[in-house]
């Protein structure tokens, strides 16, 4: 890593012409939208640069919907596969910390290569260590502790996420041929883990609610069989049924369907993030993690929290907080 100080750095790489950067952040989905605002940093310190990111093809949807980037790589990972690059970075970034990641700027020709704290596998095999900021206690201004030595600039994360025209558009259909009309909310009852699921009759009881309320509920996720398992069994307790478009957009239209949403309810699963970057209101349901860490950025005030288990967060605290937020 340059020991050059932090200042000399940034005033050396302002006078370049256009520098560019590379960053390797592979997945999931909520990681990759945590790690946005460390391009968003390269972006603000240096407004003509060039960012590359490097994402698996799954999540590529999210870096897509990001202004702050200018190159996005989809790949499916493999060591026959790894990344070849042309030209020179001024700095090779790896948010993720796992062998993998390292690996994707391995081949790289970067005058300086750094990467997150938490490491992994061999992932300190390809890059300096860059340890937080004591300050730094959410995941998002962790990654971006990473831009910032390498010259970014930000206090205060922001994502520049957006959903593209044309999957709003296929959104906007997919919402009128299910009869679902503002306002409205979407709800992820699944996550990686069971774990981090709230129980289903307090999802169908919140669900309930809203539509007593006259707000419509959509039930969002992936086609893996713990998420539709865990819709399938919210929808069984409702009264008054959600939509459940489960395995009906892609990245891209998920992010435009969360844009056109009034709220998002769920536990510690990436569309919670996608929500918090949009700036809209994430109610966000914690037990196994620390929601200072993992929360929907800048929105731990609207978080529920119980490390016992998430079954002893009660239905009435999240209807309160859902009332408190919704037009």
């Amino acid at each position: 890593m340059d020991a050059r100080p932090l200042e000399e750095r940034k005033e050396t790489q302002s006078a370049l012409n256009s520098p560019r950067f590379l960053i390797s952040r592979l997945s999931a989905l909520g990681d990759t939208v945590c790690s946005l605002p460390a391009a968003v940093s390269l972006k603000r310190a240096f407004p003509d640069c060039e960012i590359t990111w490097v994402v698996d093809r799954r999540f590529a949807g999210i870096v897509e919907c990001c202004s702050a980037v200018d190159t996005v790589l989809p790949i499916k990972f493999s060591l026959k596969g790894i990344p070849t690059y042309e030209g020179e970075f001024e700095a090779a970034l790896d948010l993720q910390g796992l062998g993998k990641s390292g690996l994707c700027i391995w081949k790289a020709k970067a005058k300086v290569k750094v990467g997150y704290h938490w490491r992994r596998e061999a992932a300190w095999l390809f890059s300096e260590r860059v340890m937080p900021d004591p300050t730094s206690l959410h995941v998002v201004d962790q990654y971006v502790d990473v831009a910032r030595s390498v010259g970014g600039i930000m206090d205060r994360a922001e994502f520049c996420l957006s959903p593209k025209s044309e999957d709003t558009d296929v959104v906007k259909l997919l919402l009128e041929e299910h009869g679902v009309r503002a306002p409205f909310v979407v709800i992820n009852a699944g996550a990686g883990w069971a774990s981090k699921r709230w129980v289903p009759s307090s999802f169908a009881a919140a669900i309930d609610d809203l539509s007593n309320r006259g707000v419509a509920s959509v039930l969002i996720g992936g086609k893996a069989e713990g998420d539709i398992a865990a819709a399938n069994e919210v929808i069984s307790n409702c009264h008054s049924k959600p939509q459940n478009f489960l395995g009906k957009t892609s990245v891209r239209q998920l992010v435009a369907l969360i844009d056109l949403a009034s709220a998002h309810l769920g536990g510690d699963t990436g569309s919670t993030h996608i929500a918090a970057a949009l700036g809209k209101p994430a109610i966000g349901l914690y037990s196994i993690t620390r929601p200072e860490r993992s929360c929907p950025y800048g929105q731990i005030s609207r978080c529920l929290y119980d490390p016992g288990a998430l079954a002893n967060i009660q239905p009435d605290a999240v209807k309160a907080l859902l009332k408190e937020v919704l037009p």
